[in-house]
C-alpha cells in the first residue's frame, strides 16, 4: 500500500479498491480513490540494446529466468486464474504492447498443471528486471492493502450507529464547486437520506474510506458489497500524520491497529481527528450476485486475487502485466517470492520500483497489510 505512509500519503478510494495499512494508514486513500487511466507506460527500445526498455520512471533489463529468486518454488497455479482475468481485460484493450497471442496460448493450458503453466510463462515472456530510472536502484517499497469486512445493517439499529453514505440526492445532478468539506458534510443535512448501511466503528468505517471499498456481514447472513461511487473532490490528508503531529501517538503507533486503540482511549476526539481529512469518500452497493468470496475490482476492471494481485504506478509498467515480486512478509525477514499481476493503482503508488500487494478481505488480511512496509525487486514479464 506505508499504513503511515499510506495514510499520510495515499487515498485508494477507487473504484473498488485497495491500500496499503501501514501506507493505508500514512499514505492511504485506496487505490480506488479515484479513477486513474488504465493506460500503461509509452514503452521504446533503449540505445544500448533492442531488449532494453523504459518507461518515464522506470528502466528495464533484460534477464534470464534463472535470475528470479524463487521462481521455481513458487506454486504457479495460486496465480493463474489472476492471469486468466488480466487477459480476459487485455484481450479488449489497443496497447502498445500486444498481448493477443499469449492470451490466447493460455487457452490451451492447464490451470491444475504446474510444470505446463511455468513452462507457458518461460516460452512466452521475456523477463525484465525492474530499476527506478533516477536512481538505478534496483529496490523499492513494497506495501498491502486489504478489503475491509465489517458487520452492519442497512437499517441503524441501537448498536449500528455509523452511517456509510452514497453521494448525496443533491449532488447527482452537478456537484457544488468547491464542495463541503468532511467537517461541513457531517454538521449539515446534506447527506440526510442517502445512508446506504450502518456499521459499528467510525474507525473502522474511515478505513474502509480510505480502502474505497469493503464488505457488509448483515444479520440474516448477507454480504453487502460497497464499491467506490465518489468523492467530495477535497484534498486527502492523513489522520494518522495528524496525530503523530499532535504527539497522540508515535510512529510505531501509527498503524491501523494503533488507531483504533488510540480512538478507543479517546472517543471523545474522534470526530476531531476524522475531520483532519477534509476528503469523503461515498460509496454504491455492487450487484448482490457477487461471489462474497470475489475481490473487489482493479483498476484493470477485474477483480482482485488474494496475495496475486498488486497496484503499481502506470507510469512504471503495463496494468494488467505479469510481474515477479521479491520481498519479505511483514515484520519478518521470511521470503516472500512469486508471481504476481498488476491489476491495480492508487496515487500513494509511485515510483519505478513500488508496488501495493493485495492480502484479501477480512481483519485477518488487514493485520498484515497494515504492517507491510518492505524492501523489495520486481520483474516485469513481457511478450516475447
Amino acid at each position: 500500500m506505508i499504513f503511515i505512509s499510506k495514510l499520510i500519503s495515499r487515498e485508494k478510494a477507487k473504484r473498488t479498491l485497495a491500500c496499503s495499512v501501514f501506507a493505508i494508514v500514512i499514505s492511504s486513500l485506496l487505490v480506488a480513490c479515484s479513477t486513474p487511466s488504465t493506460r500503461g507506460p509509452n514503452y521504446r527500445a533503449g540505445d544500448d540494446s533492442p531488449t532494453s526498455y523504459s518507461s518515464s520512471i522506470a528502466s528495464f533489463r533484460s534477464v534470464s529466468w534463472q535470475a528470479l529468486p524463487g521462481w521455481q518454488e513458487d506454486e504457479l497455479t495460486q496465480v493463474w486464474p489472476a492471469w486468466l482475468k488480466s487477459c480476459e481485460a487485455l484481450r479488449k484493450r489497443s496497447d502498445e504492447i500486444d498481448w493477443r497471442q499469449v492470451c490466447a496460448q493460455a487457452n490451451r493450458v492447464s490451470g491444475r498443471d504446474e510444470q505446463a503453466i511455468r513452462q507457458y510463462f518461460e516460452t512466452n515472456f521475456q523477463v525484465y528486471e525492474v530499476r527506478n530510472s533516477a536512481t538505478g536502484n534496483e529496490s523499492g517499497l513494497i506495501t498491502g492493502y486489504y478489503e475491509p469486512v465489517m458487520n452492519g445493517s442497512q437499517t441503524r439499529t441501537t448498536t449500528y450507529t455509523v452511517p456509510l453514505y452514497g453521494i448525496p440526492n443533491a449532488w447527482k445532478g452537478s456537484k457544488p464547486n468547491p464542495a463541503p468539506t468532511r467537517a461541513q458534510l457531517m454538521s449539515s443535512n446534506i447527506l440526510r437520506g442517502s445512508e446506504i448501511a450502518w456499521v459499528q466503528d467510525p474507525v473502522a468505517a474511515a478505513f474502509m474510506q480510505i480502502q474505497g471499498s469493503g464488505k457488509i456481514r448483515l444479520a440474516d447472513g448477507r454480504v453487502m458489497r460497497l464499491g467506490y461511487a465518489g468523492t467530495n473532490d477535497q484534498p486527502f490528508k492523513s489522520f494518522a500524520q495528524w496525530l503523530l503531529d499532535q504527539k497522540e501517538i508515535t510512529r510505531s503507533e501509527a498503524t491501523m491497529q494503533g488507531i483504533s486503540t488510540w480512538a478507543k482511549r479517546n472517543s471523545g476526539r474522534v470526530e476531531e481527528m476524522l475531520n483532519a481529512n477534509p476528503r469523503f469518500v461515498f460509496f454504491k452497493e455492487l450487484p448482490g450476485n457477487v461471489s462474497p468470496d470475489l475481490g473487489p475490482n482493479g483498476a484493470l476492471g477485474v477483480p482482485l486475487t488474494t496475495e496475486r494481485s498488486i497496484a503499481i504506478d502506470l507510469r512504471a509498467m503495463p496494468l494488467g502485466a505479469p510481474v515477479f515480486l521479491s520481498t519479505t512478509k511483514p515484520l519478518s525477514s521470511k521470503a516472500l517470492q512469486k508471481l504476481v499481476v498488476a491489476q491495480d493503482t492508487g496515487k500513494a503508488i509511485v515510483g519505478g520500483v513500488r508496488a501495493d500487494y493485495y492480502w484479501g478481505s477480512g481483519d485477518a488480511a488487514g493485520e498484515l497489510a497494515g504492517r507491510m512496509k518492505q524492501d523489495g525487486k520486481m520483474w516485469l514479464l513481457l511478450p516475447r
